[in-house]
């Protein structure tokens, strides 16, 4: 199937549409006490126009509605903005670049990396650096397990690993000695955090509720971190 056209095929930011999603951005963020600049609530919905188009072609989402995008992915994405630490991020599993593409924009003065090992989500995270100019942002197609790096990571974010032990077992390399794990979570992952707490080489610093405005269900944060 051939690859949507770059930046230049898509609506603009003066489209009605785009205009309505810059406002649920910014609306949504304010919720959380996050104040966008406009810059970047420009280009976070830039980034919204470009996956709806792009989803079109490689069922990137599930989500089919530019509308529900915003806060079942963006807004999602930045609920967990106060809790980023650190220079050097890591998003693990990003699928089409969330949360890692999101908090780039927010966070254009730190270092991000995108995982993912399938094609053609890092087809499209590629896609949306070269649109949105993300020069702090580096997209890897690549299993966590074999991917290898010589400074490891201040913190590595995850929306979509099937568990904390999946998460933990196959970033383990990657995280630095004093780092944190950032684990966005559904509904409380009791039985999970159970299995890994078993284990003597991680532990728990916390597991926070999210709340997400526009988006029902439950959101945790769970936080982790070697043991030492």
């Amino acid at each position: 199937m051939k690859a949507p056209q770059s930046s230049t095929d898509h609506p603009s930011t003066d489209h009605p549409l785009a205009q309505t999603l810059q406002y649920d951005i910014g609306h949504g963020a304010k919720s959380l006490c996050i104040d966008l600049s406009p810059v970047q609530a420009d280009l976070l919905t830039r980034y919204v126009l470009l996956l709806n188009k792009w989803n079109k072609a490689y069922n990137l989402t599930a989500i089919r509605d530019p509308g529900a995008m915003v806060f079942r992915h963006i807004i999602d994405s930045l609920s967990i903005v106060p809790h980023i630490s650190g220079q050097a991020i890591l998003d693990a599993g990003s699928g089409p670049g969330l949360p890692g593409v999101v908090l780039a924009i927010v966070y254009p003065d730190k270092k991000f990396t995108t995982l993912d090992s399938n094609g053609k989500k890092t087809r499209f995270m590629l896609q949306a650096k070269l649109d949105l100019q993300l020069d702090n942002l580096e997209v890897v197609h690549a299993r966590a397990e074999s991917f290898q790096v010589e400074a490891p990571f201040d913190t590595i974010t995850s929306r979509a690993f099937s568990s904390l032990v999946n998460m933990v077992d196959g970033t383990k390399h990657l995280l630095s000695p004093s780092g944190v794990y950032l684990a966005m979570k559904g509904l409380y992952p009791e039985a999970e955090l159970k299995e890994l707490m078993d284990r003597h080489d991680i532990e728990l610093v916390g597991c926070e509720p999210l709340k997400v405005p526009g988006t029902d269900g439950d959101r945790h944060l769970v936080i982790l971190r070697n043991r030492h």
